[in-house]
């Protein structure tokens, strides 16, 4: 049987913890490049090498908001698969009643 951390995007929590935790990654790595960047823009004789940091740092943030995104739509996966298995549950105790009434009702 395969465990959790086996296969990480097993069910739509699994792949959204995931996700939170990739976002927190990228978080991080992005404040620690603005810091490079911060440190070599001080130092103008290496344009080159803060030109590869800032294009590395706005990378870094169109991943954030992909990831940013991903977690918004994993979350809205999670709300509407609960409806849907609230309305399944509904309907299945409605019906039964129903069956229940026609049962009893026809024992009358």
């Amino acid at each position: 049987m395969k465990s959790q951390t086996d296969d990480p995007f097993g069910t739509i929590e699994s792949a959204h913890d995931f996700m939170t935790l990739l976002a927190a990654a990228a978080s991080q790595a992005k404040a620690e490049l603005q810091v490079d960047v911060d440190r070599e823009s001080a130092t103008a004789d290496l344009s080159r090498r803060v030109d590869a940091l800032r294009i590395a740092l706005y990378n870094l943030e169109k991943l954030e908001l992909h990831l940013n995104r991903s977690n918004r739509i994993l979350n809205d996966l999670r709300t509407l698969r609960r409806m849907l298995f609230e309305e399944r549950a509904l309907a299945s105790r409605s019906e039964s009643r129903s069956v229940a009434s026609v049962g009893s009702a026809a024992a009358a």
